[in-house]
């Protein structure tokens, strides 16, 4: 029974159907959230460093598409796992592009595709075209990897931390707390200061800047659920 849905979950049909209906239930809670920008100015700020490296947490990902302005390329780091293919069907759903492949940079990189996708990630961002990528070392929440420095270091890109929050959730319990975003209430796309890493950053300053992304991402966290009303889920993410 185990393996017949398994074999199901792996059906084209089926991860489209599942892509298309996360996808227009993400789009109704956009539409019926008033959102909010912390900064005000986010996207005036941004412009003037873009192409950038957005980062945020795992389990924070579902309403990141809205991020995105029509006017602004931009693309997603998405696995090539079964549920990456439904992530990737819904997002480019809603007009992100994708990019296949592993944010991990430790043993399992060059057997996830990690290489390939690095290298076009560099691409895209050469190409003026914005990269999001989530930061956590793979099924290990809230602690930055040094992918997403790495990416910085080497296209010359600074990283801008992201949070979105909406007043109105389900959190899983699973691996990365992830969070189910809601209609019918109060959202917020907030960020932080942009991270810059200079091209000739040792193991030291490498190490120094991923812990600065880790605590910028959880000031961001608890910044946008605290302005919500609920400053004890910003501890979770």
């Amino acid at each position: 029974m185990i393996l017949s849905l398994r074999r199901l979950g792996r059906a084209a049909w089926v991860q489209q159907t599942v892509g298309f209906l996360a996808a227009e239930f993400l789009r109704f809670v956009w539409l019926t959230n008033r959102f909010e920008y912390e900064p005000p100015d986010i996207y005036e700020q941004a412009e003037h460093h873009m192409p950038v490296i957005v980062a945020f947490w795992h389990g924070q990902h579902f309403m990141m598409p809205f991020l995105k302005r029509k006017k602004y390329a931009a693309k997603v780091l998405i696995s090539r796992h079964r549920d990456g293919e439904i992530n990737a069907i819904a997002a480019e759903r809603l007009n992100v592009g994708t990019v296949r492949g592993s944010g991990d940079h430790g043993s399992e990189f060059h057997r996830k595709g990690g290489v390939a996708a690095f290298k076009t990630m560099l691409r895209e961002l050469d190409n003026n075209t914005n990269m999001a990528l989530t930061a956590d070392v793979p099924k290990v929440a809230r602690k930055a990897g040094l992918g997403v420095i790495m990416l910085a270091r080497e296209s010359g890109r600074p990283i801008l931390p992201v949070a979105i929050a909406t007043s109105r959730f389900k959190r899983l319990n699973n691996w990365d707390r992830s969070v189910i975003n809601l209609p019918f209430g109060r959202g917020i796309m907030a960020a932080t200061e942009l991270i810059h890493v200079p091209p000739d950053a040792d193991d030291a300053v490498m190490e120094v800047l991923r812990q600065r992304l880790e605590i910028a991402l959880n000031d961001v966290n608890r910044l946008a659920y605290t302005r919500l009303g609920h400053p004890d889920e910003g501890l979770n993410g």
